[in-house]
Parts: C-alpha cells; structure tokens; sequence
C-alpha cells in the first residue's frame, strides 16, 4: 500500500496543520517528560541570552568606533599638512590653496608645542595649539562643546581655552589664569631660558573624550607664534574635509595646488592602529560570543534526541496511522526551530531593549553598587555609547534561526527512520 494513502488531512502540504498540532504539543510540559522540557527551556534561555548579549556588545563596539572616531576626527582633523626643507612661513597663501580645494570644510594653520601648565593647585602637562579664532569657532569638536566662556574674542583677549577636566585639575574657571612653561625660551649670554608666562582663562570646553580634556590648550596664534620662537611660521596646516573616507582625491588635488614641498598626513595613517584595533576586537568578541548560542543549539540537539526517545512509542502510532516518514522529519524540525525562533525573537527585543538604554543601566549600577563601571580615563570617552546596526542584528536572529535548524536535523532524521513495527515490540 502506498505509504501516504491514510496520511492525515493537510499531508500534501509543507508543514501541514496537524504537524504543527504535535509538535507544539511535544513541546508543553508533562510529567513523564518533564526532563526533556527542562532542557528545552534551557536551550530557549541561553540562545536569548546568547542573542542579547551579541547584539548589545556589538552595539557597543559601533558606538565606540562611531564615537571614537568623531570626537578623534573632530579635533584632530582628517589631515597634516607640514612645509618640508624650508621654514613654513608661507602658510597664508597654502591654507588659502587648500581652503579651494573641492571638499575641503577648513584649512586652519596651527603652531603646536609640548608645554607645562601650573596654578597654586596643581601641575601637568598640556598640548598647547595655537590657531586663529576664526578657525576655533569652526572647529567641529570644540566650538560645538563650548562649557563656559566665549570665543567670540578670542584673537585680541590675550588668554587660552581648555578642557574641562583640565580645568577640574588646575582647579580654575573662566576669568583665573594659568602659567605656561617651555623649557626652549629665549636666547640669552648663558644660553637658552625657560620661558613661563600667565594667561588667563576665556574658555572652557568639554569634547567628551577625557584624553583631550585633559590635554589641549588653545592659544591665539599670533601669541603662540611668539611664546614658542616662530616668528610667523607655523608648525602644520590642520584640514577637515566632509568626506572623510575620500582622502586619496584630496591628497591628489593638494599635491596638485600646492608648489612648495610638502608632507601631507592623514586621520588614516595617525590612527590606523587605533581602528584596526577596535575592529579586531570586534570580531574576536563575536566569534566568542557566537560559542554561547552554538552552545544552546548543541541542548536542542540533546533534547530532541531524548524526546524522540521518550516519543518511540507515539512516533510508531502516527507511522501506523499513515504519517510519513517526512512528516514526522518535519515535526521534529518544527520543534527546534520553535526553540530557535523563539529564542531569537525573545534575544532580538531584550537586546534591543538593553542596548538602547545602555548608559543609563550603567548610571543606575553606578548609584546601586557605587563603584564607577565605565571610567573615562580608561575608554577615553565620558559615557557608554552604542549604536545598533539593523544589518548585523539581522545577521545574529538568522544565524541563530539556521543554528536551530541545522542542530533539528540529526534528531528529527533519527525520529523519520525509526521502524515502526520494531519500535511497538520494543514497548
């Protein structure tokens, strides 16, 4: 006899109603299987749990390339440009080539130095920049943080801007003044003085990444060209472009504009370890990661095999009542992918849910257990970022789903072969 001529109503089709009907009854818990749905509930929690937690530290390892590198790029500029062989005091005529440049935002000419900074309640040392306050107003990282004080006379108030936390350590605010050291001053009969001079305070920023609060001083450049002997030279031409990853077309066109020589380095080459870093680490945690939902998957497979186990009885019923060997294939895969989908789906919304509210779990913690979770001497940026990205989201829920599946196979195939006839004498 033809072994689907009895087949239950809705056999012909894929997935037919009455394997959904047993298979989510195999799945409810019973007292003779209750071991089996124990495991299930097992290989459900640690694939959300696996799904959750890869979607929040992926979040996060986005959110700290995304912020890293806006607040890096954002101060330090997409690219260098230094005078080779001769003193760099034609910079008004190259910032104004450059400035023409098709894409370039700003060509902001800069006199930088290595400085010691002082008040009666502490010392450190400072990146001292001097640029011109027309250039300052338009720096992206900094005239957008602006905390307290003003630019707006910048050029002729004859005092500097810092960071916050820099600020935070000298123990000053707007209107108090700093001392600024050098040990290369002025040239005198015994040789070269250090040179020390006060400034007062005019501005103060916070850009977010501790490591730059901490560290950058911004002078007028005409007082900077003065304090560290550039009689109108400076030490490098600062460029923003607005296409940061088109570098290639802007060094070309400025090899092109620019006659004198010249050296041109870009956000790539100062940070290129930096980034290559960060992505690294990315993947690697991934791929570690991904080990909690193979995990999971390895439990579905140990359950169902116990539940086919538990089952023989019930599967050579149904094959004696005219069920296929592919449909009761089919039950089984319907059940681990339940596991699988259902894990995923229950992952997918608790990660979204932690990654979207990240930072402020952490304030919470923080308050909770008063430690600091997050230091931003340590990770440079003062809070926890994160950014989900739909393409890797759906990466994770379909990895898992197809894990699910893979892992339904080998049981669901034992299930399918299993003698009917063999199995009711064994009982």
């Amino acid at each position: 006899m033809n072994e689907s001529a009895h087949a239950p109503s809705g056999e012909g089709r894929m997935f037919a109603p009455f394997e959904w009907i047993v298979a989510l009854r195999y799945l409810r818990a019973r007292r003779s299987s209750g071991f089996v749905s124990v495991i299930a509930v097992f290989s459900f929690l640690g694939i959300t749990l696996g799904v959750a937690t890869l979607i929040v530290v992926m979040s996060v390892m986005n959110g700290f390339h995304r912020e890293l590198m806006d607040k890096i790029l954002g101060v330090n500029g997409h690219a260098f440009v230094q005078g080779l062989d001769t003193p760099f005091n034609d910079w008004e005529d190259v910032s104004a080539k450059l400035s023409k440049i098709p894409g370039v935002t700003l060509a902001a000419p800069m006199v930088e130095g290595a400085a010691g900074a002082s008040t009666q309640f502490g010392q450190t040392g400072v990146l001292v920049r001097g640029v011109r306050g027309e250039d300052l107003i338009n720096l992206p990282g900094v005239a957008s943080n602006l905390r307290d004080g003003t630019f707006d006379t910048f050029d002729t108030a004859g005092g500097v801007a810092i960071g916050q936390r820099l600020a935070e350590k000298l123990g000053v605010r707007v209107g108090d003044k700093i001392s600024l050291l050098i040990a290369k001053g002025a040239q005198t009969p015994f040789g070269v003085t250090p040179r020390i001079k006060a400034y007062p305070v005019v501005a103060i920023f916070q850009i977010g990444m501790s490591e730059f609060d901490n560290l950058f001083v911004y002078m007028p450049l005409v007082e900077a060209q003065k304090f560290f002997n550039k009689d109108n030279e400076v030490t490098t031409i600062e460029v923003f472009v607005d296409n940061p990853e088109k570098m290639d077309a802007f060094r070309m066109a400025a090899d092109k504009a620019i006659s004198r020589p010249i050296i041109i380095t870009d956000w790539r080459q100062m940070n290129k370890t930096f980034f290559d870093t960060l992505q690294v680490e990315k993947n690697i945690l991934f791929i570690i990661l991904t080990l909690i939902v193979i995990v999971a998957a390895f439990n579905i497979v140990s359950g169902l095999t116990m539940l086919v186990k538990d089952k023989t009885k019930d599967i050579a019923i149904l094959r004696t009542m005219g069920a296929t060997r592919g449909s009761v294939l089919r039950i089984f895969l319907i059940i681990g992918a339940s596991i699988g989908t259902a894990g995923a789906l229950v992952g997918f919304l608790l990660g979204l849910l932690l990654a979207k509210n990240l930072d402020s779990i952490r304030l919470v913690l923080n308050k909770l257990l008063d430690a600091n979770l997050f230091p931003a001497e340590l990770y440079f940026l003062s809070r926890l970022p994160s950014i989900v990205e739909p393409r890797e989201v759906m990466l994770v829920v379909g990895m898992t789903v197809t894990l699910a599946i893979l892992a339904s196979i080998y049981p669901a195939w034992k299930a399918a072969s299993l003698d009917p006839i063999q199995a009711l004498r064994s009982e």
